[in-house]
């Protein structure tokens, strides 16, 4: 059990991530990859994906085991991670410390291959295999199908902001699933070992994955900024887009009425979004996203308030309608993940 202890300064600081975190979608994938449960939401990606990761994954999966611990400075904390490059380039500056300690303490649970005494050390070939093993993986398994992942975390996120707007911070924490209990002050979630982490003023940051399986997950190390990451609902069209995600990956029906681009920051609006989230979701510039979002209010479609010099665009009633039509169409329904 994970028991996540908050103070009254806490839970004004509880905040949703506003997208896929490039790495935590990594590392998790990477973990679902080795398991065998959750046949019915994973199996057909990894069918898919197997075939095609010979090198990415052998680098990968013995830093990354399906359970039990896995080394935090693969999912930092902090940096700027608004690209996966970015990211990657804040993971390979992590100090050598902090590498030797985090592989010596995973070297303890399982055996490693002799490139990872290097990477302990902080050998810069070795990080550099690191990275490109990192972003290898990611153009491999995860870009085909980042559409998909991107649009069902920016869903459960609008979710997560509808309970919190319905109910506060306790209603947003006690709607995280079943694996999750509120138990005021403390948070209560199902975990392979004991841990407690105490927030101590600093909040917590609620991070959707849509690869973390099968309960949600967070840092080793409490001293780092807390996170908790859990996972999401899947909608029924995953199942069969990723077993082809070449053909899937084509504008659906709003895509072509809209063009792929205003029809993603139409769906990035269904929970609001300021102009630099919605660049930074769908890796377009600030006016690129202005220009589109012009079209789509003047359609009547967004609205934008502005608010601290800050532009907030959210859908209207009539952006929402289209929205919840191509949801009826794909088969998008609620509720909670599926077991296997």
């Amino acid at each position: 059990m994970l028991r996540i202890h908050f103070t009254p300064e806490d839970l004004t600081r509880v905040r949703v991530a506003p997208g896929p975190d490039f790495l935590w979608e990594i590392t998790n994938s990477v973990q679902t990859l080795q398991r065998t449960d959750g046949e019915r939401v994973f199996g057909a990606w990894r069918r898919w994906v197997r075939p095609r990761l010979p090198e990415s994954r052998r680098l990968l999966s013995p830093l990354l085991p399906p359970r039990g611990y896995s080394p935090d400075f693969l999912t930092p904390t902090s940096g700027d991670r608004t690209t996966l490059r970015a990211a990657v380039d804040t993971l390979l500056g992590t100090p050598r410390p902090r590498l030797r300690a985090e592989l010596t303490r995973l070297a303890g649970t399982r055996r490693l291959p002799g490139w990872a005494a290097a990477l302990a050390e902080g050998d810069p070939d070795a990080l550099a295999r690191l990275g490109k093993a990192l972003h290898a993986y990611q153009a491999e398994a995860l870009v085909p199908h980042w559409r998909h992942v991107r649009a069902a975390v920016e869903a459960d996120r609008a979710l997560r902001t509808r309970h919190l707007m319905d109910g506060g911070t306790e209603a947003l924490l006690a709607g995280l699933g079943p694996d999750v209990q509120w138990r005021p002050p403390v948070l209560e979630v199902t975990y392979p070992v004991e841990q407690h982490l105490r927030l101590n003023g600093r909040g917590l940051v609620l991070q959707p994955s849509f690869f973390c399986w099968p309960t949600p997950t967070t840092l080793a190390d409490g001293g780092l900024p807390p996170v908790l990451v859990h996972p999401i609902h899947h909608s029924a069209d995953w199942a069969d887009a990723a077993g082809a995600p070449e053909r899937a990956a084509g504008p659906g029906p709003l895509g072509r009425l809209l063009g792929q681009t205003r029809a993603d920051l139409l769906r990035a609006t269904r929970a609001g979004c300021s102009t630099v989230e919605a660049a930074r979701m769908l890796q377009v510039t600030h006016p690129a996203v202005s220009q589109h979002m012009n079209v789509l209010r003047a359609a009547g479609l967004t609205t934008t308030v502005r608010t601290a010099g800050r532009a907030f665009h959210v859908a209207t009633a009539e952006g929402r309608a289209l929205l919840a039509a191509e949801d009826r169409r794909a088969g998008h329904g609620s509720g909670a993940n599926p077991r296997p």
